[in-house]
């Protein structure tokens, strides 16, 4: 089956890719999970949008991530969020909430797939997380989760 790639996945290849797969992979995981959409003529239309977008939030290279690492380090990330009597968040703060905290705070877009969180957030205070930019460069970004 030939598929239009909308996300990165891993051993396959990039957002804007076509791909051809076997049925199966398509239709149970690839077209569920919105990595993929069916290839058309009229598919073929949105592929110069999804490059433009990819290529817009993609770090070019070895010195454009250390400059984007530099950046993050040392915003002061804050993600606000709903907090009960003891203190404790209702819910947890995800990947996604980092994402845009760290939008707003820098300007700089980063694919959330790319932020790793050591366990769960699920109290207020300061909290280390990395993000991962190069193959070679990694950020640790310290996000203070405040009432």
């Amino acid at each position: 089956m030939k598929l239009i790639l909308t996300r990165e996945v891993a051993g396959l290849g990039h957002a804007g890719d076509v791909v051809t797969v076997k049925d199966g992979y398509a239709r149970n995981f690839l077209l569920p999970r919105g990595n993929a959409i069916a290839w058309s003529q009229g598919g073929e239309l949105q592929i110069e949008g999804i490059r433009r977008a990819r290529s817009a939030r993609e770090i070019r290279d070895l010195d454009h991530a250390k400059e984007i690492k530099a950046t993050l380090e040392a915003a002061e990330v804050v993600v606000k969020v709903k907090v009960g009597a003891t203190g404790s968040l209702f819910g947890s703060v995800t990947d996604k909430d980092v994402a845009s905290a760290l939008k707003s705070a820098t300007g700089i877009d980063i694919d959330r797939h790319r932020i790793k969180i050591d366990g769960h957030i699920k109290k207020l205070g300061k909290y280390a997380v990395k993000v991962g930019l190069h193959s070679q460069v990694a950020a640790t970004v310290n996000v203070v989760v405040s009432a």
